[in-house]
Formats: structure tokens, sequence, C-alpha cells
């Protein structure tokens, strides 16, 4: 079968015509379901607003300027294909997609070629949807600036990557940078919905349960596509479970049972938007901190069953290896931030092994809040008014008049002495030798500081108390 751009194409106005191809009858729900017009968008309100950049390229009316080139950032099924495809319907506009996971130099030459032919001839502009454009190595990003510096092309690129990271300057710099976000729970809704409903769509051949469209829309976790791919194969699910040579013309009502039995997945107790939500996150931190591994992965478990967002449980679990773990073992922080980029750029289900990871890390390692409430201790102070003016000597001495205020007078340079100690007074004089923030446990790494803790504090010659 043929994969060419022209092929692509096609197949692409037809179904933006609300026409169907030929292989219609197979066509994904999702594919299916598809926005035709801006009015059938669900979400990007922000980025979709009038006037809004992406919304005038949508509409044709790119100004004296021209159409602008866009880079959609986004999570998976927020509608980055959907909106280059209704570029591409504006102004009888020609689409081709490219992927960045198989396509190379060549093609994107290609393409350029054919824009050309396509602008001479018939003075039809080509819009290029460059999907996954974060997987083009820098020298494929650098052959798409010719077409989006002349404009050749217009360019839109979709990338579930941070593009400052991942996207060459020069490229965004001729680009708009669109940012899309998940779909809320109740757009999941309204979509399933429709998807009932729609001729695209099943065609009230289904009816939804309340508790199977909740299920449904809480595994979505604002992702479109996951939405209406997992209301498909529980329709198929709900259809398999009907008595054979049925004759009823009622539709047929998909259940949690069906959805469940669908997705492979128990729906979990859990109300990502309710308390449950924070319940469960303060029995994972609680765990955590209470040293049982066992049911840390528990909760963890639940989180991510339920279709809690992981970068949401990384931040927690980074907040806890400081909070809670501390200086008892520093690297546990290592670890928190680490499997938190790592996330960002996985995601699942790949995740769970990574967060896991981490909240073993946290579970089991000794504990210490001696740095949390060191930092507490001492903002109680400030807003309370205490610490006088800085000493003279620790104040900045690097510019004019400052030797005449006596700035910087008598201060000792630390590296100057020989074990790199400076005893001198750095708190101001109504907090010397009366406050003591860190406070040092035995446990953990901090053992071992407790002892560096007690010699500095003579070195120094400051009265500590535990």
């Amino acid at each position: 079968m043929s994969n060419s751009p022209e092929d692509l194409f096609g197949a692409a106005s037809a179904a933006n015509r609300g026409e169907q191809p030929a292989s219609a009858g197979v066509a994904p729900l999702a594919v299916r379901m598809r926005p035709r017009s801006l009015d059938e968008v669900r979400g990007q309100a922000k980025v979709l607003r009038p006037g809004s950049p992406l919304r005038r390229l949508i509409e044709g009316s790119g100004g004296a300027a021209g159409p602008l080139s866009a880079i959609l950032w986004g999570p998976p099924g927020t509608g980055k294909t959907t909106l280059a495809h209704l570029v591409a319907t504006a102004a009888d506009r020609r689409f081709v997609e490219l992927s960045a996971v198989t396509a190379g130099v060549k093609d994107v030459r290609a393409v350029m070629d054919s824009a050309v032919r396509e602008r001479d001839l018939y003075a039809r502009q080509t819009v290029l949807f460059l999907d996954e454009i974060h997987r083009f190595t820098k020298a494929q990003q650098d052959a798409l600036l010719p077409g989006v510096e002349n404009r050749t092309v217009i360019l839109v690129a979709a990338t579930t990557e941070n593009p400052s990271f991942s996207i060459i300057s020069p490229l965004l710099s001729r680009s708009v940078l669109v940012t899309l976000e998940p779909l809320t729970d109740s757009e999941i809704a309204d979509l399933l919905g429709a998807a009932l409903t729609d001729e695209r769509g099943f065609d009230g051949e289904h009816t939804l349960s309340a508790d199977a469209s909740d299920h449904l829309v809480r595994m979505a976790g604002g992702d479109a596509r996951r939405a209406l791919t997992s209301l498909e194969a529980a329709a198929g699910v709900a259809l398999d479970a009907q008595p054979a040579g049925r004759t009823s013309v009622d539709p047929v009502e998909i259940t949690l049972a069906h959805v469940e039995q669908a997705v492979a997945q128990a729906a979990v107790r859990y109300d990502r938007a309710g308390d449950q939500h924070y319940d469960v996150a303060s029995a994972l931190i609680k765990s955590m901190r209470g040293s049982d591994v066992d049911a840390a992965l528990h909760y963890l478990a639940r989180m991510l069953e339920a279709g809690e967002d992981p970068r949401f449980i990384a931040r927690r679990i980074v907040i806890s290896a400081s909070e809670d773990v501390g200086m008892g073992d520093p690297t546990a922080l290592q670890t928190a931030v680490a499997a938190m980029h790592a996330v960002a750029q996985i995601g699942m289900p790949e995740a769970r092994i990574i967060l896991a990871q981490a909240v073993v890390h946290n579970a089991m390692a000794p504990k210490s809040n001696a740095a949390y409430v060191g930092i507490n201790e001492a903002i109680a102070d400030v807003r309370a008014g205490r610490g006088g003016v800085v000493p003279a000597h620790l104040r900045g001495s690097g510019y004019a008049g400052a030797e005449r205020l006596g700035h910087g007078k008598g201060y000792v340079y630390a590296h100057d002495e020989p074990d790199g100690v400076a005893a001198q007074q750095y708190l101001p004089d109504d907090l010397h030798d009366t406050v003591s923030y860190y406070r040092p446990t035995d446990r953990g790494f901090e053992e071992r500081l407790r002892a560096r803790w007690e010699w500095l504090s003579g070195r120094l010659g400051r009265t500590r108390s535990q």
C-alpha cells in the first residue's frame, strides 16, 4: 500500500470534509470523531480564543505578514493532530503529514520540492504536519528552516516534550509556540456523550451507565484519544455479552463491568477531584514517613491505577525526600528529583517503575526533619521581627564609599584559616548565641554530621542546644 504524502493528504482531506474514505468502516472511533471544525473542538479555549495566532492560522487570516508556522506542545490526546488538520482546511490548503519516527531529511526535502510546485502552479499553500518533532536530530530540524523561513510550507509540528530543550532555537524563533492543556473531566465526559449519539460514532446504538462514564473519564487523565479508545473497546465487550440471536433494537448499555473487562483494570475507589485524592496522597506521604514500604507502594499503586497524574505523585515524593528524610539520607532527594525528571520524559506505564524506586528509597531511608524544622523556626523569627542589622564586617564592600562606612572591616576570609573556618560573628546581635535552628539527629548520615556540628559550635564560640 502506498504511503506517500499525496495519499495521506487525500485521506486527510476527505475526513476534514466530513467524507468517509474507503476504510472508514474500520476506522477507530477516535479517528471518526475527530473534529471537522473549530466548533467541534473540545478544550483548548485559551489558545483558540478569537484573535489568537492559532485561531487566525486555522481561519486562514494570516494578516499582512502571512501565516505563521506553529509548534504544538502538549500531552497525548489534547488535539495536536486535530488542530493540524484544521489548519489544512483553511483556504483549501494542501496537507502533508510526516512522522519524525520514520521520516528523514530526504522526506522533508521531497515535501519542500512538491510545495514549491503547488505554490507556483496552483497558488496553493502546503501545510506540513510533523508529528513528534522532538525525535528529529538537530541536522534534520535544520533541513526545515529554509522552507519555514521562506514560507514554502506552513509547518505545524507536534511534540510532547518541552520545545526549549528538544527543538532548535532558529526553528522556535520562526514559529509560534502553542501550549495545549489536558482536557478537563467535564470535557472528556462531553466527548464520550457525543461519541454515543453522533452518526460518526455509535449513532445511538449504545448508552453508557453513570459509573462506567466516571471510570472512563478517570482513566483518560485528560487524554481524549484514550477515552474514545477505551469506550470503543467497552462497546465491543457489551455487544459480545448480548445473547445469541438478539433481535431487540434497543440501545445496548455499556456498564462498569464492560469497561473493566475491556481495559483489564478494576475501578479504584478514588476521586481525583474529591476528598480521596487528598486522603490517598496523604496516606502515601505518611507511609513513607513511617518507613512502611509496603503501605507506601500500596497507596502509590492506588493513585496510579486511578489515573492520577504521575507528575503530581513525583512532586509529592520530592517534597517528602527533603521534609521527612532530609539529611538523614541526602541521596533520597537526588533519587526523587531524578525520578521527577524521568517521569516527565517517559510517561506511563513505565513511569510506575521509576516512581516505585523513589518511594522505596524514601520509605527505607533513615528519617530527619531537622532541616525542615530549622527553616520553619528561622522564618518564625523573621516574621516576629527578630534579627537586627547585618554585622558590619559581613556587609558588602565592593562599592565606592563602603570603606568609609566601615563595611567589611575586620572580616576574616574563611579560606585563609588553617581549618577553613573563620571564628567571627555571623548572626545579628539579638540572635547571636540565642538560637540553634539546625539540630542534627543521631540517625543515618546525620549521625556523622553531628560530630562536625558540635565541633563547629565550639570553633565559632556558639552555645548550641539539642
